[in-house]
Parts: C-alpha cells; sequence; structure tokens
C-alpha cells in the first residue's frame, strides 16, 4: 500500500466511522476513482483498533463511570443513572449483533454494490434531516429509557446495509425520540464502542485464520492515523452539532449519493 493511500484511507476511516455520512461510500469512492485495490484485512482490523481507542480516550470519564456503576448494581450499590446507561447500550446493541451474524453473508454477497451504497446514502440523509425537524430536540440522553434504548438499536440494524451511516441511523432514531442533537450523537458514540468492538473481534479471528497481509508498520500507521482523525471529528463534532444541525451532512450525503450514481451509471457507459 503507497503511503499517499494507506494516509488517506486512514483518515476517511476516522472521520466517517462517527460523522453520519456514511464510511463504506467514502471507502468505495477512491477505489472507483482511481482503480485502488482492498486495503487487506490487516489494515482493516488496524483502523479498526484506532477508531475504537480514540472513542474510548475521549469518553472515558464516561465509560468508567458507566462500567463501576453497572457492575455496582449487582453488589447491592443501586441502579443509578449510570447503571442504566449501561443497560441501554447493552440492550441497544443486541439487535445489530443478531441481525449481523445472520446476515452478513447476504450482505456481502449482495448488497455492497455502489447503487445501493448511493440509495442508501441518500435515502437515510433524508429521513435524518426528517428527524431532526420532527423531534422536539429538548430531552437529555439520561432520559432516553429502555424503550428509547431499544428503538435506537432496532434503528442501528439498518447500518448493516452499506451506504446507511451507523452514526446518522442511530442519531435518527435519537431525534425521533425528542433527544437533543448532542444527546442523539453522544449515545451514538457511546454505543459505537461494544459495535467497533465486535466488528474488529470478527475480522480480528479472519485475520487469525488467514494470515497478515500488511507489515506491521503499515499497520500501526493505519491505527494511528484512524485514532488521530476520529478523535478530532469526535470533539468537534460534539461542539457544533447543537450549531449547525444535520443539514449539511445531509445535503452532503445527497451530493455523494449523486456522484456514485453517476459512477455506477454513467462511467461504464
Amino acid at each position: 500500500m503507497a503511503w499517499f493511500q494507506l494516509v488517506l484511507l486512514a483518515v476517511i476511516q476516522g472521520l466517517t466511522e462517527f460523522l453520519p455520512i456514511s464510511s463504506s461510500a467514502h471507502l468505495i469512492l477512491p477505489a472507483q476513482l482511481l482503480g485502488w485495490q482492498d486495503q487487506g484485512l490487516t489494515f482493516d482490523v488496524a483502523v479498526h483498533v484506532g477508531t475504537l481507542l480514540a472513542v474510548l480516550i475521549y469518553f472515558r470519564k464516561d465509560v468508567f463511570k458507566i462500567a463501576m456503576a453497572w457492575f455496582g448494581s449487582f453488589v447491592g450499590k443501586g441502579v443509578t443513572t449510570e447503571a442504566k446507561m449501561g443497560w441501554w447500550i447493552i440492550i441497544a446493541t443486541i439487535p445489530v449483533v443478531l441481525c449481523g451474524a445472520t446476515l452478513n453473508d447476504f450482505i456481502e454477497t449482495h448488497l455492497r454494490s455502489i447503487v445501493v451504497i448511493a440509495a442508501a446514502s441518500i435515502f437515510f440523509g433524508l429521513v435524518l434531516l426528517w428527524a431532526d425537524k420532527a423531534g422536539s430536540r429538548k430531552q437529555p440522553m439520561e432520559l432516553l429509557g429502555i424503550k428509547g434504548a431499544l428503538a435506537v438499536g432496532l434503528a442501528q440494524v439498518f447500518a448493516l446495509i452499506p451506504g446507511t451511516s451507523r452514526s446518522g441511523v442511530t442519531m435518527t432514531a435519537s431525534l425521533f425520540l425528542g433527544q437533543t442533537r448532542e444527546s442523539a450523537a453522544r449515545f451514538s458514540f457511546l454505543l459505537s464502542i461494544p459495535v467497533i468492538l465486535g466488528a474488529g473481534l470478527f475480522k480480528g479471528k479472519d485475520l487469525i485464520e488467514q494470515g497478515s497481509d500488511a507489515s506491521m508498520m503499515v499497520a500501526g500507521s493505519g491505527a494511528l492515523l484512524a485514532a488521530i482523525s476520529a478523535y478530532i471529528c469526535i470533539k468537534l463534532f460534539l461542539a457544533f452539532i447543537n450549531r449547525i444541525g444535520v443539514l449539511p451532512f445531509v445535503i452532503y450525503r445527497c451530493a455523494l449519493g449523486i456522484i456514485l450514481l453517476g459512477i455506477a451509471f454513467i462511467i461504464p457507459a
């Protein structure tokens, strides 16, 4: 892998993992336009590790409080808000784990096309805009509740469709439930921890079975770049989301979807 390719793909992964704009849509674009080959399983695992480190470092205090409170609820310390948050994250993760394990082969075979990615990018982008307009945007994350967490978890299943954006679709569900933009984003980021961890472990299992296909220098550089770009992305997104709203991301998603459709239908002709 050329260094330019490594840097670009790692930064793209780091940014798009948490912005509501779909990482799969962005990773396919340079490959189609520049003719790049697949970056390999080792690199995939490395950038997943990088993005996981970024979100863990940024939310380290929240993660520690939630984990301690959740474990404490089993030893008589009461069910605090943080303990409930732990249960909500678990509940919201279960649907995508079950569906991902069941539908993975079907998705890999039938849904990884440019047309599907483009259509999902546009459609779910417009639904995100609808949620932002329809929701009250008044409820804090602490009032999400079990039903709300389950609703977000069920919505997260749609993220299995390439082009949907996991962060985008979970924010959409939270906004429909009346969450503030920042609360929707924060829960989406916390919910990404078990999802990214699970995806990394799944790919890691395949890597062990197939063997490494890249140098440790390439893998380490990819992980570091993905971690840095993801951390900056999280920090800036949470700082500005209440002010800028979701419209810029929706416009971007629609434009990207149109470009991908052009690649699919115009370039081959």
